[in-house]
């Protein structure tokens, strides 16, 4: 490092060419390796984790919080589609956050997407661990193990190389959204919306109960239930927002990066409709036991349950292989996800510099890969553990869920806000893409954001879970306050900012980023 140059609050440190040339980069993604990304994300949520806001809004709730979250990410990956080629960086929303509202404002949104991105695979590898115990006939208490596994496998395939990384991404999605498909047109001769998807009542109580015949109200804890039931709606479309994560690594990232955040946006959003109206319209009497929205409202695995409905239950380990995939293509993606996010806010000495290293030759962020993995793992194992594993099995993934919400909330806010001031203190940066919803679509984003947040801490089953974000998020802050922000470096989203745009465009500069 050479000198040190002190801009406002913060102090930077010009780094050598050698900085950069341990954390370089390789260029490999096209649209269709992007779109994959992003529908591979998400996908997961459209195998489990939506159908808990049912217990909280019914299926009327659910469905109607599932438009209104989809109109958020409407205004959040249109933003996105502009901000993404204009600042082609991998640090994303911080990237945008940092040119619009300064270091502060950058480090801010970036924790809050960290908060996202560790905790999702988190959710996500709670499931898949549900589901290997049960297709294995491990004991539950052993579930542990496959978390451990999944982490140590899909971390090292990231760690193979970005080609790898980006072909594994377009399998697994394919094959998820064709066992998705599957289930589709199985379930479409099966499905009886009256009986099945509004058989919850509200008992005197207030919490939900059973109606054996169905023909229930569409909104059986009426829009209080509708507003209860939007951060679980956000599952059917969390982390599509990753994308700009790949800007570095995306050969044309002014073509491709607007093409693949839409395809995909309307993608998820088809797959979402489906899902929600053809799992919970299926059902089956059987020892006692009803399906349909009632018993899916509480269920680890819904989509296995709608298989077992109709095919039977004695295929139900094969279906359980094939329902796995769509919970495997989330858990790589957002690997990826969190090991590039980490990796651009060390490289601008946000986190720890050691961080941002990337392998000689793999040029794959392996430390941030790494850390990102053991800070996942040792949240949902300090969970698992502290509740008990019989406790933490009913309550891990819903709990989770929100947490990981919770990060997303502030930092799609926070892009809004970011998109709406780049439109008016930086006018004049090239704009390959520009968004057609402009600034109104944005402020949708922020104020849907921020009512989603605000339901969240309203749900006291799960307020442990959020304030326990909140302290993380509180815990960075300190960090930065006390440490980071007197070891900045002019990253190229640090140097973006800092020229309104002159400087620190990856595509013109290179910064160690090379082509495969």
């Amino acid at each position: 490092m050479a000198e040190k140059k002190v801009v406002g609050s913060v102090t930077y440190q010009n780094a050598g060419k050698d900085y950069f040339e341990k954390r370089g980069l390789k260029r490999h993604a096209r649209v269709w390796s992007l779109w994959a990304l992003g529908v591979g994300a998400v996908i997961s949520g459209h195998f489990s984790g939506w159908n808990f806001g049912i217990a909280a809004g019914g299926w009327g709730g659910l469905f109607i919080a599932a438009i209104i979250i989809a109109t958020m990410y409407l205004g959040l990956i249109f933003s996105l589609a502009e901000m993404s080629p204009a600042l082609p960086h991998t640090g994303g929303a911080y990237s945008f956050a940092r040119s619009a509202m300064g270091p502060w404002g950058g480090f801010i949104t970036g924790l809050a997407e960290s908060i996202e991105y560790i905790l999702t695979p988190s959710v996500i590898v709670f499931f898949i661990g549900a589901y290997m115990t049960d297709i294995m006939g491990t004991p539950p208490h052993l579930q542990p193990l496959w978390w451990v596994g999944c982490y140590i496998l899909f971390v090292s395939l990231n760690y193979a190389g970005v080609a790898l990384s980006f072909k594994i991404s377009v399998v697994v999605t394919l094959l998820a959204l064709a066992v998705l498909a599957v289930f589709w047109v199985s379930a479409i001769p099966f499905a009886d919306f009256g009986r099945w998807a509004l058989n919850i009542g509200v008992g005197p109580d207030g919490k939900p109960v059973e109606l054996l015949n169905g023909g229930g109200d569409f909104l059986p804890f009426g829009w209080t239930g509708v507003f209860a039931a939007m951060p679980f709606a956000v599952w059917l479309f969390l982390a599509i927002e990753e994308l700009p994560l790949a800007a570095e690594e995306s050969v044309d990232p002014k073509k491709d990066m607007p093409k693949g955040l839409i395809f995909g946006l309307f993608t998820l959003v088809f797959s979402a409709m489906m899902i929600m109206f053809l799992n919970a319209s299926i059902g089956a009497t059987e020892e006692g036991q009803l399906h349909g929205s009632f018993s899916l409202a509480t269920s680890s695995e819904p989509l296995l349950d709608g298989f077992r409905v109709i095919y039977g239950t004695d295929i139900a380990k094969l279906l359980s292989l094939f329902a796995v995939i769509g919970l495997i293509a989330s858990f790589h993606t957002i690997i990826f996800a969190f090991g590039r996010q980490i990796y651009s806010l060390s490289r601008a000495g946000y986190y720890p510099a050691f961080m941002s290293i990337t392998h000689g030759s793999r040029k794959t962020p392996h430390v941030a890969l790494l850390t990102g993995a053991m800070i996942g793992l040792l949240v949902i194992a300090t969970v698992w553990f502290t509740r008990g594993a019989e406790k933490a099995e009913h309550t891990i993934g819903a709990t989770l869920l929100n947490m990981a919400v919770f990060g997303a909330m502030i930092s799609y806010a926070l892009q809004g806000i970011s998109f709406i001031l780049l439109r008016r203190r930086m006018p004049n940066i090239e704009r390959p893409y520009r968004s057609p919803l402009g600034v109104p679509g944005a402020a949708i984003t922020v104020v849907i954001a921020t009512v989603t947040l605000y339901f969240q801490l309203q749900d006291q089953a799960y307020r442990v879970g959020v304030y326990a974000s909140l302290a993380w998020y509180v815990a960075g802050i300190i960090y930065f306050a006390a440490v980071g922000r007197h070891k900045l470096v002019l990253s190229p989203e640090e140097e973006f900012a800092l020229t309104g745009g002159t400087h620190g465009h990856p595509e013109r500069e290179g910064y160690g980023t090379t082509k495969v």
